[in-house]
Parts: structure tokens; sequence; C-alpha cells
């Protein structure tokens, strides 16, 4: 297939574009930047120049090519206080690429998450991606409604899929929430977990998650949700103890109450218990992580260098 990638040259992206051609796909990734360009060309795939809220660029990128695998999100807009203009964007690009593919039976796979969506119990595939869902509010929720949408693409005739990623999509060069925590932990002296550390986090390595993007554009039915989880939930306090031992400090107990002063922008995310499974995923498309989980990566010491 000759499979449009958006995030192309990103953490997952810069994974998923060689999966895919060393299985014998043509790739067209999507560069924002001339650094971006050089990281596509690079790996090997095709540059197209453009942004996700460049809209006209993109129907035609899609409509050039037999599937669509959508990364891309503006994170840099996100976490500076602009979730809800990021979500609203990357609800317009998959409303985008769905007009193109319609009626043609090509696949769509995107990126979304599991973070939040069931508290305290595992979240299974599909929950809160059916019609008859309580809505959720906020910036979270306009990005639900896009899983939502692009699950009902499936009736349009798009080979519409979902993949819900963990938190922690970990590996080597890792900048994502794990990363911070360390940064953290170095700052402030103190690895720290809220209230008893018992929250747990999914995890998956970033190439388990590439090979599941692959597996989705190549045999995923028409409406799947999907789970790029590895570790179903891994607890906080667990990562804390292994932070702390590499670098030296204590982990420790942090407050409910204290934890926005302690962790900044990721307190709500450690506060939350959030585990997450993968069973139908695995059994549905023959996915299995064969990558290191969470705490043997950590392990490995190259998120302390």
């Amino acid at each position: 297939m000759r499979v449009l990638v958006t995030g192309a040259s990103g953490w997952i992206g810069s994974a998923v574009v060689p999966e895919l051609i060393s299985a014998g796909h043509q790739v067209v990734g999507l560069a924002r930047s001339d650094a971006a360009a050089d990281t596509v060309a690079a790996a090997g795939a095709e540059v197209r120049r453009g942004t996700i809220d460049d809209l006209d660029t993109l129907r035609r990128a899609a409509d050039a090519c037999d599937g669509v695998i959508h990364l891309a999100f503006q994170h840099d807009i996100a976490f500076s206080g602009g979730f809800e203009a990021a979500a609203e964007t990357n609800r317009l690009a998959v409303e985008a690429f769905g007009e193109v593919l319609a009626g043609s039976g090509r696949p769509l796979a995107i990126a979304s998450g599991t973070l939040g969506l069931a508290p305290g119990r595992v979240l299974v595939e599909g929950e809160g991606l059916g019609a008859e869902a309580p809505e959720v509010a906020g910036g979270p929720g306009l990005r639900l409604a896009t899983a939502r949408a692009t699950v009902a693409l499936a009736a349009r005739g798009v080979r519409s899929s979902v993949v819900g990623l963990a938190p922690s999509i970990h590996g080597e060069g890792d900048h994502g929430f794990v990363a911070a925590l360390v940064a953290i932990a170095r700052d402030k002296g103190v690895a720290g977990y809220v209230g008893d550390g018992s929250q747990r986090w999914p995890a998956a390595h970033r190439l388990d998650a590439a090979r599941l993007f692959r597996l989705a554009i190549e045999a995923a039915p028409a409406g799947s949700a999907l789970h790029g989880v590895a570790d179903e939930g891994v607890p906080m306090r667990a990562i804390a103890e292994v932070i702390g031992r590499h670098l030296g400090v204590p982990a420790a107990s942090v407050a409910p109450e204290d934890a926005a002063a302690h962790f900044a922008w990721l307190a709500h995310f450690v506060s939350l218990d959030s585990p997450a499974s993968s069973a139908h995923t695995r059994e549905l498309l023959g996915w299995q992580p064969t990558q290191p989980g969470l705490i043997e990566d950590l392990e490995k010491g190259h998120y302390f260098r």
C-alpha cells in the first residue's frame, strides 16, 4: 500500500515509517518543517510538506494514497493552554480524511488515548466510543468525540480504526511523560508519587506501538477500537522507586493537595488510576508486544543519561 502518515517525524511516527517500509509499503510522510522533512526523507519515505491545519493539503495527500495513519497532534499548543484548539484542529483533520476516503474501503487509523477514560478500573477496547456513551466535557471530550467519529466512518465505507495509546509510549529517546517524571525528580531531589502510589499507568514500547499501527492499516476491520497497551497498569510507586534508585534520590509520597506544586502540569496525569487492557486487540490482529516493559526499559538506564 501507499500510506500517508501524519506526524511521520514524531516520536511514534519515526518508528511507524520504517515499520511500514520494512513490510513492503510505500510511505508518504507529512512534514511541517525542513527538519521534519529531512527526518522523513532519511527514513526512506516520500515527503509531503504541510501541516494538519492545512485541510486542502491533507485531502490531496490522502486522495493520492491507499490509506492514512494519522498520528499528528498539536502537542505544543495543547500543553501551553490550548488543548481545546488542538483537539478541534485534530477533529477537522480527521473529518477531511473521512471525506476523501468515504465509500472507498480504504483504511484510516488514528491515534487516540486511554488515560482517564475509566478511572479506577481496567479500560477495555471500545469503551466510550459508542453513540450511547456519555459526553465528556472540554478538550478531552473533543478528542474522544473525534475517536467516536472515526469509528462511525465505518458506516460511510472507510475501514477506520482508533488506536488508544497508553500514556507512556516509552523507549530510548523518549521526551514524554516518563522523561518528565525523571526531570522533576532530578530537580526536586525526590522521586514522587501521589498518595500511596497505587495509581496504575498502562504503557507500551514505541516499536510495539508502531507495529500495531501497521497491523491496523493492513488488517483491522472497519470501526475497530484497538489499544496500544503492553503493560496493563504499572503502579506509580514502582515507577518512582526505579527513578529514585537510578538518580540516587529517595522515592516518597506527595500529598494529593501538594501534587500541583510538585508535579506542575503532570499533577493531573500522575493522580489518575487508569489501567487498560489490550486483550481484544491481541486476539483480533495477533499483536504481541515483544519489546521491554516500562520498568525493564527504565532499568536499562537510558532515561537517566
